[in-house]
Parts: C-alpha cells; sequence; structure tokens
C-alpha cells in the first residue's frame, strides 16, 4: 500500500459518504449545512493536516477542513496552510 493511501485510511472520513465533501454549490442553506457537517467531520480527524495539504491542488471539494476557496485564499496570502 502506498503512503497517499495510508493515511485515507486513518481519515475521519474513511467511512462517509464522499458526496459530503463535494457540495454542488456554497450558496443556500442545504449546501451551507453540507459544507458545515463536512467541516465538522474534519475537524477531529487525525489526518487533517495531511488531507489539507494534498487538498491544496484538488480543484474542488473539501480537503482538510477547507473549501475551495478557502484554499486559494491560502495560495494566494502564501501562507502555510495549517
Amino acid at each position: 500500500m502506498n503512503a497517499r493511501r495510508d493515511w485515507r485510511d486513518a481519515a475521519a472520513c474513511r467511512d462517509e459518504d464522499p458526496q459530503l465533501f463535494q457540495p454542488v454549490s456554497h450558496v443556500g442553506a442545504p449546501n451551507l449545512l453540507q459544507i458545515a457537517e463536512a467541516k465538522a467531520i474534519c475537524a477531529h480527524c487525525p489526518v487533517k493536516a495531511i488531507c489539507r495539504e494534498v487538498g491544496m491542488t484538488e480543484p474542488s471539494g473539501i480537503w482538510g477542513g477547507l473549501t475551495e476557496e478557502e484554499r486559494d485564499a491560502v495560495v494566494r496570502s502564501g501562507r502555510v496552510a495549517a
């Protein structure tokens, strides 16, 4: 098994529906609730930092507790995602 797969085996989301982490939009109550639910799972994940790092190059979805807009803001600011 490769290292990329190993961290996913420890992820808090491993048994969740992957669609939860792919909201259709960031507007409207249902989508905001979906984002909040996904982020709540990420909040207590033991591999959140690794997930966030991997997600910095992903075009969509919630990775390490950040939406694509939040990841873009991190990249634009030059900060390291913590």
